[in-house]
């Protein structure tokens, strides 16, 4: 949550010359509901089982695509193992008080940090990381967020192929 995969990846998108998915965008126009309505009226495991469900969809139909994902999707079902199989995998990799910095103006929109305070902003966030750590380091890729520009990242996917 905000290192920058969506700005990153249209970028990167466009030099690649693939399409681009947000997968938070595309369970919201296939559902016709907001993430944060499926989060507060049926609940963090309903969402999770439609974003396994829609990055299955997404990753069957066997396109070269760039795709941003949420935060958590890594850690539930058997996402990331059918992540790794069929693309690369890039971490985005930032402090938790960089990302608590960036993320403090749009909480609200975001379900997971909506009723967190601001003053444990940057202490839920590192949680969060810890918690998380253990699948994002299983990505191909693991690049510092700060200061990283989408010509830095197209080369890095270039020099892994």
């Amino acid at each position: 949550m905000g290192c920058g995969k969506s700005t990153h990846g249209k970028k990167i998108a466009g030099l690649l010359k693939m399409s681009f998915v947000d997968l938070d965008a595309y369970i919201q126009k296939k559902e016709s509901k907001t993430v944060q309505f499926i989060f507060d009226n049926e609940g963090e495991n309903e969402f999770r089982r439609l974003e396994t469900k829609y990055l299955n969809e997404i990753v069957n139909e066997k396109k070269e695509q760039v795709i941003s994902l949420g935060g958590g999707t890594v850690c539930y079902n058997d996402n990331l193992s059918l992540i790794k199989k069929n693309g690369v995998l890039i971490y985005i990799e930032m402090s938790p008080a960089a990302l608590a910095s960036r993320l403090e103006k749009s909480k609200q929109k975001r379900p997971l940090l909506k009723n967190v305070l601001s003053s444990e902003l940057e202490s839920f966030i590192e949680k969060k990381l810890q918690e998380r750590n253990q699948f994002y380091k299983q990505a191909h890729i693991i690049v510092k967020g700060i200061d990283l520009n989408h010509l830095q990242l197209h080369q890095l996917l270039i020099d892994y192929k």
